[in-house]
């Protein structure tokens, strides 16, 4: 048994938690605050603290915690961008995550963005609630036979490539590594430059990396096709969103879903519905009839936070008992 502190947790998070905690009986404080600088302090005394993707777990917040005796920082999301590994390591601290929760939830919210977006679903459901049941400016066009560009073959990006196979568009594909379920099915793998410029539909669900920050900017949007569909339920940062603003703008991006947002942390998971958003690029996003935008809930089905639950605390326990963990993330 071991205290966690549980920082960013919000009331969906509990049942999974409390749940999966019967295997593990640790001590769980679920705190709604993020973890950064200001509130380091909470994790004094607790072996283990649990964060999500907007926490900071930067070198200072690591060795506040490594003083106040924390030595696992158990990340309940696939990505680590926000922690200082190295900073970590040097430190003692073991870092853990969640690699695999729920590919299907998030592959399954890609999916419903492409096809929101294209047949207006949002539009045409608020125009029914005023009672405007006129269709212009509604219409979208058939999946089939369009050509869709999947980079990140991962374990959500190849369920997005089977469903938009399915769905009977020409797939192609960019990864390191080749999926040969997927070639075998028909998808195609080609160099990122031949996706971008023969694409109908890009769908982002690559990790965010050196490599792929900002991969879709000025000049990558330049060579894609008038109207492209881009979709970004990976990372926020990559996407150049001034970048795609412009394209927005003259007609080369002719529509965009966001389930992430390069600067979502100064706004995402909290009700902000009584204040004036000073964010002036988001504001700018928010103009568009032909952008589609929900705050990082991909994730949020009740089977993946189970599996996130269950995951988290089997990753506190194997390290608090000294035994070798599969989830352990390390520099480099």
């Amino acid at each position: 048994m071991a205290d966690v502190r549980l920082f960013s947790s919000k009331p969906y998070d509990h049942a999974g938690f409390d749940g999966a905690n019967a295997d593990h009986d640790h001590a769980l404080t679920y705190l709604e605050t993020r973890l950064g600088p200001d509130t380091v302090d909470l994790a004094a005394g607790a072996p283990a603290v649990c964060v999500f993707v907007n926490d900071v777990v930067s070198e200072p917040v690591l060795e506040a915690l490594a003083a106040g005796g924390t030595r696992i920082v158990a990340l309940r999301c696939a990505g680590f961008n926000n922690v200082d590994l190295d900073a970590a390591e040097r430190l003692g601290i073991t870092v853990v995550r969640v690699p695999a929760y729920s590919p299907n939830a998030v592959a399954e919210h890609t999916l419903a963005l492409i096809l929101s977006l294209n047949r207006r679903i949002h539009r045409a459901h608020n125009r029914v609630r005023d009672g405007n049941f006129a269709l212009d400016g509604l219409v979208g066009f058939d999946l089939a036979g369009k050509t869709a560009g999947v980079v990140g073959t991962g374990k959500i990006g190849m369920i997005v490539a089977r469903l938009l196979w399915h769905l009977r568009c020409r797939v192609l594909a960019v990864d390191v590594q080749q999926d040969q379920h997927l070639v075998d099915l028909g998808v195609e793998y080609v160099e990122l430059d031949q996706l971008m410029a023969e694409s109908d539909i890009i769908s982002l669900n690559c990790p965010l990396t050196p490599d792929t920050h900002h991969m879709i900017d000025a000049e990558s949007i330049a060579t894609m096709r008038d109207g492209v569909m881009i979709v970004n339920t990976g990372r926020g940062a990559l996407i150049d969103t001034e970048a795609v603003i412009q394209g927005l703008k003259s007609g080369r991006i002719g529509s965009l879903a966001l389930d992430v947002y390069e600067e979502e942390g100064a706004l995402f998971f909290e009700d902000r519905s009584h204040e004036i958003i000073d964010d002036d690029v988001f504001a700018r996003l928010l103009t568009f009839h032909n952008v589609l935008i929900t705050a990082h809930q991909a994730f949020l089905t009740r089977e993946a936070l189970d599996a996130i639950a269950t995951t988290t605390l089997g990753n506190i326990s194997t390290v608090l008992a000294g035994e070798a963990c599969a989830n352990v993330v390390t520099p480099g």
